[in-house]
């Protein structure tokens, strides 16, 4: 039956969705001309806040830049790469593949969304060498299990909330993650997503015949071989101490944080991680860098798009149309069905501001005084803000650019796939926000 569904779904979007980069212009055209329309916005006024915006993700985009880059390095060194070929032999049959791949990156995206994106991806490549399998939905398969990010240990909306002194502490206190990532309701869609999303991503699988398969090409990401050395720089860059000397201090570090500073995981402590861990597994300068001129060249949709985007979320929350489209939604609800309402105003509102502490900074002040006056449940809001922040990334290929570059495919060939998992885990999740 999914087979069936899916094989239209991926051939819609493979002749109609645009390239990432004109997908942003077409988002940036339709905020600009809604904030004008809409909020009777001066076309100046419109035109100031997307140009005051546009740099405003500019250490956001490095960081992503860097999930990529750094995740690769990682992933290929050998020791790691012996790692990735043992479980994906595990793997006997492309419907193994295509559950395998999505049980590892929903597993990954759950404990980080920027580990689960990079290993996602590259345990994708790594199947597609040992198994004849469709590449396009192993692709989407990897990036389906991005979808319980925010409902996992680095979800951006749960983890503020937690924190002693966050902008809504004075309206709603510290509201701990006993109350949020870890409530039967929200532990209840993580476990039923892990058992569907697998599921659906099999059942999708195409025949034989309707299949697409890797090119070899994209898999090739080898080494290049060491001559000999003669001049005292390439001793250098191929010495295995003073990349130890390096490499070693940064897990000195990285220790010390966890351990005896009790620090947490972010984005900046994942990226030091997977580039020390990186440093020393492969054992030379020479060795990483060969990885990284490799990482580098899935970078260039990141570095142009990411400023588009901080502009559009400029028009957005600056015009008032984020804020005016989020009291639309919810001013018909009550006080069972604003969970429900609030999952659906912030996967809308994610196409336009793929940010989940972003978003939650101009949903917020909407969400909570509903909340409040109409008796609903505080945690289970917020939390339904989180999951439709991650529900729509299905559709916007904003953070699927990592996977992409990872993998060589295009937007157009795995988004088909993932329309079909956007319906069926936006269902699960509204029945646990209603029910759980």
């Amino acid at each position: 039956m999914l087979k069936m569904i899916s094989k239209p779904a991926v051939k819609l979007v493979e002749r109609y969705l645009p390239d990432p980069y004109i997908f942003v212009l077409l988002l940036t055209l339709i905020a600009s001309v809604a904030a004008i329309a809409i909020e009777r916005q001066t076309p100046l006024a419109v035109l100031r806040f997307w140009g005051d915006g546009f740099w405003g993700l500019l250490t956001f985009s490095m960081q992503m830049l860097l999930v990529l880059v750094t995740g690769f390095m990682l992933a290929s060194s050998p020791p790691v790469k012996r790692i990735l070929q043992k479980i994906a032999a595990t793997a006997k049959s492309p419907g193994g593949a295509i559950i395998l791949v999505t049980l590892v990156s929903l597993a990954a995206s759950w404990i980080n969304w920027g580990f689960g994106l990079v290993v996602g991806a590259l345990f994708a490549k790594e199947l597609a060498r040992l198994i004849r399998v469709d590449y396009r939905l192993l692709v989407a398969s990897a990036y389906s299990g991005f979808v319980v990010w925010h409902g996992g240990l680095a979800g951006s909306i749960p983890l503020t909330i937690a924190t002693e002194g966050h902008f809504s502490a004075d309206q709603i206190g510290v509201i701990g993650t006993g109350s949020t990532i870890f409530a039967l309701f929200n532990l209840g869609i993580v476990v039923c997503l892990f058992i569907a999303i697998p599921l659906v991503n099999r059942m999708m699988l195409p025949d034989e015949k309707d299949s697409v398969y890797v090119d070899p090409s994209v898999l090739n990401d080898e080494p290049e071989p060491v001559g000999r050395l003669t001049r005292p720089a390439e001793r250098l860059e191929n010495s295995m101490t003073l990349a130890l000397l390096v490499g070693v201090p940064g897990l000195l570090f990285l220790l010390d944080h966890f351990l005896l500073r009790g620090g947490g995981l972010n984005l900046n402590v994942v990226n030091f991680l997977f580039l020390f861990l990186a440093i020393v597994l492969h054992r030379t300068p020479r060795n990483l860098l060969n990885s990284l001129n490799e990482a580098i060249k899935g970078g260039a949709g990141i570095v142009i798009q990411f400023p588009f985007y901080a502009g559009i979320m400029a028009i957005m929350v600056q015009s008032g149309l984020a804020e005016s489209m989020s009291e639309w939604l919810v001013s018909f609800a009550t006080a069972t069905t604003l969970p429900f309402w609030s999952f659906i105003s912030a996967g809308i509102v994610n196409l336009f501001v793929p940010s989940g502490g972003g978003q939650w900074a101009v949903q917020a002040p909407v969400m909570l005084p509903a909340a409040e006056a109409l008796g609903a449940d505080i945690p289970r809001v917020a939390m339904a803000v989180a999951w439709g922040d991650a529900w729509t990334n299905l559709l916007q290929p904003f953070w699927a650019l990592p996977v992409l570059a990872i993998a060589g495919l295009k937007a157009k060939d795995i988004m088909g796939f993932c329309l079909i998992q956007l319906f069926i885990t936006g269902i699960i999740i509204s029945v646990g926000l209603l029910w759980f």
